[in-house]
């Protein structure tokens, strides 16, 4: 077996077994933080005492009865009440409510149904002009922001994900009419963005970048 052909099985297997090996190693690291959710039950009633040993996954189970169950009771008039003043009180705890509100408000963003954390994606000249960057627009900026930049006529937030990890990134004050369209949906800005630009779109956005402002 000649030096390239080996090369050639090589990468082949790799390209099999590493992306395979990463989602079983993330599938089992979730899976062992929502096992740890059932510490908090009763020694009596944890899986060792009751069957002699452990059983993986059962946190799972646990974890979702327990945002079922929350959700249920959310949903009821009684619940609601409970629910806001749970809130109310957190929310005016010295330096407890820094975090608990700051996260409130972006876990609201990403995770309510009638919110949508990023409207559509774009292209945006960034770091300066003539290089260009994926970008997600998240909406428009505080007012006093906007009064600042009034000259440069619409301005929108724009958040530009690092690669491979979008979860970093940089928030941007655009002007409107600086911006391109992508020609690719959020999902497929995405995943454009986390495989470093490998995975391209169905559709060829090259064209976006011939058109002069």
């Amino acid at each position: 077996m000649n030096s390239s052909l080996l090369k050639r099985y090589l990468l082949t297997g790799l390209l099999i077994w590493v992306p395979l090996g990463i989602t079983v190693w993330v599938l089992h690291l979730v899976v062992g933080l929502m096992d740890q959710t059932l510490t908090l039950l009763p020694e009596s009633f944890q899986p060792y005492a009751m069957f002699g040993f452990n059983v993986p996954g059962l946190g799972v189970l646990l974890t979702l009865a327990v945002l079922l169950g929350t959700g249920v009771l959310a949903a009821n008039f009684l619940g609601a009440r409970l629910f806001q003043a749970g809130d109310w009180v957190l929310s005016r705890i010295p330096l407890l409510k820094i975090v608990y509100t700051s996260v409130k408000q972006v876990s609201d963003t990403l995770l309510s149904s009638s919110g949508q954390a990023f409207s559509r994606s774009v292209l945006v000249p960034y770091p300066h002009p003539g290089l260009w960057a994926l970008g997600f627009v998240t909406g428009t900026p505080p007012q006093g922001i906007q009064d600042s930049l009034s000259d440069e006529g619409s301005v929108v937030s724009v958040y530009v994900p690092t690669s491979p990890s979008p979860a970093s990134g940089y928030v941007i004050m655009v002007p409107e009419k600086l911006l391109r369209p992508s020609g690719m949906s959020v999902d497929e800005a995405l995943k454009y963005i986390v495989s470093l630009g490998v995975v391209a779109p169905p559709e060829d956005v090259s064209n976006q970048l011939k058109k002069s402002d």
